[in-house]
């Protein structure tokens, strides 16, 4: 079982001053964690003034649904890797096969994804995290 603090995150102190970014760290929007091959949610930041609000990603069950889909739409072998970090890219899609997996995901969930929101998908992660966030708006 690997310790923690091989692979932990560190961020800047986030008391009365602003954020000021570092080489190689510079405003993050969202926090992974990921532990001997064991992925965690992502943690989103939001950025209110000097204070940030942090909210859990996406439920657990919504990635894996995507992950599903992902892996179905672009025919994937049986046993191929897809969690939320994967890149749509990366698995092979090109941007014919993101604009399918977005209609596909707004018919299992039942969603409609504006073609603004639609084009800044660009991994598993940012697509659940956005048909939570509309599924809790449509609430």
């Amino acid at each position: 079982m690997a310790s923690l603090a091989q692979s932990s995150i560190s961020l800047p102190s986030l008391s009365n001053r602003p954020l000021v970014p570092r080489a190689g760290f510079s405003k993050p929007s969202s926090v992974s964690l990921s532990i001997s091959g064991r992925n965690f949610p992502s943690i989103a930041l939001q950025s209110r003034g000097r204070q940030f609000q942090v909210r859990c990603a996406a439920k657990p069950e919504t990635v894996e649904k995507v992950c599903e889909l992902v892996k179905k739409q672009l025919a994937l072998p049986e046993g191929s890797a897809v969690t939320g970090e994967s890149k749509f890219a990366a698995l092979g899609a090109d941007s014919l096969d993101t604009v399918e997996i977005v209609m596909g995901l707004e018919e299992q969930f039942g969603i409609s994804v504006e073609e603004e929101s639609a084009q800044t998908i660009t991994t598993v992660q940012e697509a659940a995290d956005m048909i939570d966030k509309l599924l809790e708006s449509k609430a």
